[in-house]
């Protein structure tokens, strides 16, 4: 059953995935190596890859020679991958509904997916059902309180006096849970997963104060949908802000440094 937060998330990626490609996707891509990693993707594991998003995941998983499958809840999502990772198997799929059998991967991937999810535990228990025994579960979540970097764009809403709207729920009291080492490894432990590890990943993203606005500016992700649910004057304020603070991350040459933090954790079913 989708809870309200989950027809907020479909509402607001749908038709986003080229927006989402030239603006945040690069970031998300950090991690994918080590994720793989973690849940032992290599030649000849069967995998699956949910909330694939532009198909990162998925194509580097297909390069180590692994059997992939990938599922997004957004059909541009799943162009946009199948083109990535023309060799996977890549479906339409909601969680936390999957269509799959039983104990039918070795390993499981999400990358940044339960950040989109409305029941994060229902979620990781259907990713426990697909995945067989002894086979290996990882994700990765942002970290809370976000860093710097991640930060940036939120203080310029704030700065203008914008609140998060009313038709953008949050996630439940009872469905949510701490983005920390301990909270995510207790979440993963509630699921079932046994030998639960979770690391705190910190990088430099580093991008263009051109290419960082255009997502927001899209209603790309919470916060393009919070920035574009304004009306232009509030929007040209937001920016301003945006201006004025990226001053903080000048790189030099154009560039932004902006620091990031997630979380990554891993089990076996």
């Amino acid at each position: 059953m989708q809870t309200a937060f989950d027809e907020s998330e479909r509402r607001a990626w749908a038709g986003q995935a080229d927006a989402y490609a030239a603006s945040f996707a690069k970031l998300c891509a950090y991690p994918v190596s080590g994720l793989l990693d973690a849940a032992g993707v290599r030649e000849g594991v069967r995998v699956l890859d949910v909330g694939t998003g532009t198909g990162t995941a998925a194509a580097v998983a297909w390069e180590r020679g692994a059997t992939v499958t990938a599922v997004d809840a957004e059909p541009g999502m799943v162009a946009q991958a199948a083109l990535a990772a023309p060799e996977a198997d890549v479906r339409l799929a909601a969680l936390p509904c999957l269509p799959f059998a039983d104990e039918e991967f070795d390993a499981v991937v999400g990358n940044f997916v339960l950040n989109h999810v409305g029941r994060p535990r229902e979620t990781l228990r259907e990713l426990r059902r697909v995945t067989r025994p002894g086979g290996r579960i990882a994700i990765t979540v942002w970290a809370a309180p976000p860093a710097a970097g991640q930060a940036l764009l939120g203080r310029a809403v704030q700065a203008a006096g914008v609140t998060r709207p009313a038709h953008l729920p949050s996630l439940t009291p009872e469905d949510d849970f701490p983005r920390t080492e301990q909270g995510i490894s207790a979440l993963l432990g509630e699921a079932g997963l046994t030998d639960v590890l979770c690391d705190t990943l910190t990088w430099d993203h580093l991008t263009t104060l051109e290419e960082w606005w255009s997502g927001p500016a899209a209603g790309v992700a919470t916060i393009g949908q919070i920035v574009t649910s304004q009306d232009p004057v509030v929007i040209a304020e937001i920016k301003s802000h945006f201006e004025s603070l990226s001053s903080e991350f000048d790189g030099g040459g154009g560039v932004l440094v902006l620091p990031h933090a997630a979380l990554m954790a891993h089990g076996r079913a």
